[in-house]
């Protein structure tokens, strides 16, 4: 079971949903975990029975919300501490440092930073790994207008004296009122589409879902998002 960390204080819930639906495309299972603090999965992913915490499937997709730790969804779904789950990859999100902790995200098999330029998003992001005690390796994944260098710059300013890596490849997706009208639209609709996003948004998707994988490729993740445009 490969596991992936979404880490910041930016809204990623959205981003990581869509990677998921690639992979699934792919007939690869997965779960994405809500480990933020908002939850926003249990307002925008449709759950028959919801409570405290609970399990629910979206689109060939299971997303778990309301759990503190990976023992806590075994348990859940029935099985013994020791048995391992039935999901080839595991997406977590998290917006503070317990969930990073207690999802042990420092054995992630990839850890990527999500944020905007606000301060808020770049502080409040930066506040999850205050915490580490030995360096971990992350990817940033810039959401942003003009994708300067100046905002690189400032994030790796911000981030002195954090115990962070930065992986030298940067992914930059678009602010654009298009995609976000795309996101909003899928939201109140209850399903995932792609096919109205910017190419540049899509390109983001595709080379995250190819990192995560790292033994497929681009165009079987190419093939993959046009089959989710088709409606499949």
């Amino acid at each position: 079971m490969k596991k992936i960390g979404f880490i910041g204080a930016y809204d990623k819930t959205d981003l990581i949903i869509y990677v998921a639906k690639i992979l699934t495309v792919l007939k690869y299972k997965v779960l994405v975990i809500d480990s933020t603090i908002n939850q926003k999965a249990r307002y925008i992913v449709p759950a028959i029975n919801p409570a405290v915490k609970y399990v629910t499937e979206f689109e060939a997709i299971d997303i778990a919300v309301g759990f503190e730790n990976i023992a806590d969804i075994k348990m859940y779904l029935g099985l013994a501490e020791e048995q391992e789950m039935e999901y080839d990859i595991v997406l977590v999100d998290t917006d503070n440092y317990k969930g990073f902790e207690e999802f042990e995200l420092k054995e992630a098999s990839k850890n990527y930073f999500v944020t905007s330029f606000d301060n808020y998003s770049l502080k409040k992001g930066l506040e999850v790994l205050a915490g580490l005690d030995e360096p971990i390796s992350l990817t940033k994944v810039y959401f942003s207008k003009e994708m300067l260098k100046e905002e690189d710059d400032y994030l790796n300013f911000l981030s002195l004296g954090y115990k962070v890596i930065w992986n030298e490849y940067r992914l930059y997706f678009p602010i654009e009122n298009g995609d976000l009208s795309v996101i909003y639209e899928n939201q109140r609709v209850s399903k995932i589409k792609l096919k109205k996003l910017s190419v540049q948004y899509k390109d983001g998707l595709a080379y995250l879902a190819e990192e995560i994988l790292g033994n497929v490729s681009g165009s079987n993740v190419r093939r993959a998002i046009k089959a989710i445009e088709r409606g499949v």
